[in-house]
């Protein structure tokens, strides 16, 4: 997995995340748990290198609270 900080020079910045089909099917695994749970988990870094994205925390977001993103795809899904 590769993750990078995109700076949009506006005050607002990007995160690009870079996934093998194995950080894929961690990822799905991983959220079926927390729509089942209803908990947390992280995507961590090694800490190798100058710096950049430690840690991007993945939680259970309750409806009762607005939502500030959305998921937009660049291709439709498609249903299995």
């Amino acid at each position: 997995m590769l993750v990078e900080i995109e700076d949009f020079q506006t005050g607002w910045y990007g995160i690009k995340i870079g996934l093998k089909t194995e950080d894929i099917e961690s990822l799905i695994a991983a959220l079926n748990q927390l729509k089942i749970q209803k908990t947390h988990f992280h995507i961590r870094s090694d800490f190798a290198g100058d710096g950049g994205v430690g840690d991007v925390g993945v939680y259970f977001h309750e409806n009762e609270i607005e939502s500030n993103m959305e998921i937009e795809a660049s291709v439709e899904p498609k249903r299995i």
